[in-house]
């Protein structure tokens, strides 16, 4: 079964190379494009696609409004393009509900990659620009609004689901962490399965965020 995808974007050439990329797998195919956000809700509405590639910066409605939309109306997983690897806007997408983003330079490989990783239900936490983005912006944002540490929410989690927790907003894959901690990759899947639903987090990116919010981890930390 094909996954399904929208390409959101207000550059026409930049939704054309996507799509196109995308469409020569066999495995994705492209159901709509949109040039803006309001374009890009009203196509998940009418295509119910897996996944949308969405432009942060768009007329009429930007990608973040637009996000919002589509995570709180949908199942359809999000995931941000944007042309700066520090745009301030990608941390309101990610706790929108977005399930990671992508610069518009990305490789051809890793594109498509990223699309399937998401409609497996994952997040994008492997490229390091996405860690280094969320510790940046939380860091400014804790400082600016001079924010309480709240660590008494992670009370709910034991102390193996807190390491595990902590070695998600390292960006560890399942894998990873089983390694790290000497248990089964199906141990690790359930600790983080228990992480979320503790925690009413949607997926790996929003533990990524509670852990930085929480104090948890600090950007620069090993």
């Amino acid at each position: 079964m094909s996954i399904r995808v929208v390409v959101a974007d207000d550059q026409e050439l930049v939704r054309a190379g996507f799509s196109m990329i995308l469409e020569a797998q066999p495995d994705i195919e492209v159901v709509a494009e949109a040039g803006d956000g309001a374009e890009a809700v009203a196509a998940v509405q009418r295509h119910a696609p897996d996944v949308l590639l969405l432009d942060i910066r768009m007329p009429v409605m930007d990608g973040l409004d637009a996000a919002r939309r589509v995570c709180g109306q949908s199942s359809c997983k999000v995931v941000m393009l944007t042309t700066f690897d520090l745009d301030e806007y990608v941390y309101e997408a990610l706790c929108a509900g977005a399930s990671g983003f992508l610069l518009k330079d990305v490789r051809r490989d890793d594109l498509v990659h990223a699309v399937r990783v998401v409609a497996a239900g994952d997040s994008l936490l492997a490229p390091t620009v996405t860690r280094r983005l969320v510790a940046d912006i939380v860091r400014r944002r804790r400082e600016e609004a001079a924010a309480e540490v709240t660590p008494q929410r992670l009370d709910v989690l034991t102390a193996r689901e807190v390491e595990t927790l902590r070695l998600l907003a390292r960006g560890l894959s399942n894998a990873e962490i089983a390694t790290t901690l000497f248990v089964s990759e199906h141990t690790v899947k359930t600790h983080v399965s228990n992480v979320l639903g503790k925690l009413a987090l949607r997926d790996r990116v929003q533990a990524v965020i509670c852990a930085y919010e929480t104090g948890l981890v600090t950007p620069g930390s090993p």
